[in-house]
């Protein structure tokens, strides 16, 4: 005979939640719940091919919900999972930059890279460097290869006319 789990809580904010959750996988996770506490007789497995989980994830789900309650059912997690600093960090840690940047100086991605990698403690790629200077708003400037108003007809001229 399996194990019988006792579910304890307001049956009707279980509802409530499955009915305002938006996330369809959350929706599962607290459907895994509320079976559980609607049919106590009811075997994980069963609950399980309902709700498209295994027995085992079952068993994890109630074992959240008796730890944390209708909370520990929401996932939190998304965005970046290996950020070493938060968008608001990298906006702080750039300041310096983008006040050299103001002045007339290059930023260049070498600096900011050497900088970083103080400041995290952790060598990273210059890949990263660039995606925190495309997320944070800063963009390539490369200087021009010669003057827009450039007048080559004029150079030649020049040329053939100067006495050096």
């Amino acid at each position: 005979m399996p194990k019988k789990r006792i579910l304890e809580g307001d049956i009707n904010k279980i509802a409530n939640a499955m009915k305002e959750c938006e996330d369809a996988r959350e929706c599962r996770r607290i459907q895994c719940v509320y079976l559980g506490m609607l049919y106590p007789d009811m075997p994980a497995k069963k609950i399980g091919e309902i709700t498209q989980y295994s027995e085992n994830r079952v068993w994890v789900i109630h074992g959240d919900y008796r730890k944390g309650g209708l909370n520990a059912l929401s996932d939190t997690r998304g965005g970046r999972y290996r950020e070493y600093m938060s968008p608001a960090e990298e906006a702080k840690f750039l300041e310096s930059f983008e006040e050299k940047s103001k002045t007339g100086a290059l930023v260049v991605v070498s600096e900011v890279k050497k900088a970083y990698e103080a400041k995290v403690g952790k060598e990273v790629a210059e890949s990263t460097i660039y995606r925190i200077l495309d997320r944070q708003g800063f963009r390539k400037i490369v200087p021009y290869k010669r003057h827009p108003k450039t007048d080559v007809e004029e150079q030649k001229a020049f040329k053939k006319t100067s006495l050096v």
